[in-house]
């Protein structure tokens, strides 16, 4: 699944570390960044099929900075509801996705992409509220689409706000979440035998690089206005999975 990597030469190994620590910010402001944005960059140089487990693996990096960051705003219990609910379909959508071929790991990853961007914006006008139960419920689909895809995190941040989290707490309990989750997904990659040397280079170069990211997000998470960086993602990860898409059919 993961042969047929093309050389990656030293600019484009700064262009991914440059990518990476700008969707690490933009993770620390958001809560959502890293899954949407490094899929543009990646794709082109190293195809579909191994984008889902390198930013699986950074994943793990980037959340624990996020988590350090803000961990005394972390709701607990909420974690614990979403992390036992996804822990099993997570596992199901990751072996999934070691499944797709290449085309096919194109149109999953391009399809999330871009409708994340109405579901999200959906979910905030509606100002759906959710309890435990409907956490709990949430979780489960959410843990189908995570483990098998890039971007899915917004569905975490529109299931955390509409549980009742708002602010520095979302991206905390965001984080805890995310660390159980991407341990699972590393495990099954790591069994299902997709993680290369080159893969667990590129991410750690980005999970490495993304690292200062969450703090400098903190110095400016209360004087930044998120709906700029908010707006010019969601063009960024519309068009980036429009071009997927297009490449994936064009292969076909």
């Amino acid at each position: 699944m993961l042969s047929g990597f093309a050389d990656i030469s030293l600019a484009q190994v700064v262009l991914v570390a440059a990518v990476a620590l700008f969707a690490s910010v933009i993770g620390g402001l958001a809560g959502y960044g890293t899954g949407a944005l490094m899929p543009l960059v990646l794709v082109p140089l190293v195809g579909a099929e191994p984008v889902v487990p390198i930013i699986a693996i950074s994943s793990i990096f980037t959340n624990l900075s996020r988590f350090t960051a803000f961990v005394r705003y972390a709701d607990r219990r909420k974690a614990v509801i979403v992390v036992a609910a996804a822990l099993l379909t997570t596992a199901l959508g990751a072996y999934g996705y070691t499944r797709l071929t290449s085309v096919g790991a194109a149109l999953v990853i391009g399809s999330m992409l871009i409708l994340s961007v109405p579901l999200r914006r959906q979910l905030r006008r509606h100002s759906v509220r959710i309890g435990d139960r409907g956490l709990a419920t949430g979780a489960v689909g959410y843990g189908l689409l995570v483990g098998g895809t890039a971007g899915s995190g917004v569905i975490l941040l529109s299931l955390l706000m509409a549980a009742g989290l708002e602010g520095a707490a979302v991206i905390a309990t965001d984080a805890v979440i995310s660390l159980a989750i991407a341990a699972v997904k590393v495990s099954v990659f790591g069994l299902a035998g997709v993680v290369s040397a080159k893969v667990l280079s590129l991410a750690l170069l980005i999970g490495a690089v993304a690292l200062p990211g969450a703090f400098l997000a903190k110095a400016f998470v209360e004087r930044m206005p998120v709906h700029i960086h908010t707006a010019i993602l969601d063009a960024a990860v519309i068009i980036g999975g429009v071009v997927m898409i297009s490449t994936a059919l064009r292969a076909l």
